[in-house]
């Protein structure tokens, strides 16, 4: 009953298991050759990790340091402008006192001329 060609569901296991034995050998031997690759890599990976990070804390420390500048150039324009803003005040109030002075003069001399010819 064995007829050429057909193949025994024993010789079809057996083969199934040469050809995953063999393929579990190969995946092994792969792996061996590659290990020196495969942490040549990581190294690499690593490296280009860490030098990341050193650009990530120099952008910020960038960052940092601009944001410091902008807020003392603007501590200074402030200052700046309270400065302008007090002595425009004291000139506001010196012009009002000079007006006022002024006015009292004025209003003396309307007096004087009143009482003079009153008199």
């Amino acid at each position: 009953m064995h007829s050429t060609g057909h193949v025994e569901f024993s010789d079809r296991r057996k083969a199934a298991a040469a050809a995953k034995t063999a393929s579990v050998q190969a995946y092994r031997a792969a792996r061996t050759a590659s290990a020196p690759q495969r942490e040549a890599n990581q190294l690499e990976r690593a490296a280009v990790a860490k030098a990341r990070e050193i650009r990530r804390a120099q952008r910020e420390h960038a960052k940092l340091e601009e944001r410091a500048r902008l807020d003392t150039e603007s501590a200074a324009r402030e200052a700046q402008k309270a400065a302008l803003e007090a002595v425009e005040l004291d000139a506001r109030a010196k012009a009002n006192a000079a007006e006022e002075a002024a006015q009292k003069a004025k209003r003396d001399l309307r007096y004087a001329s009143r009482k003079a010819r009153s008199n």
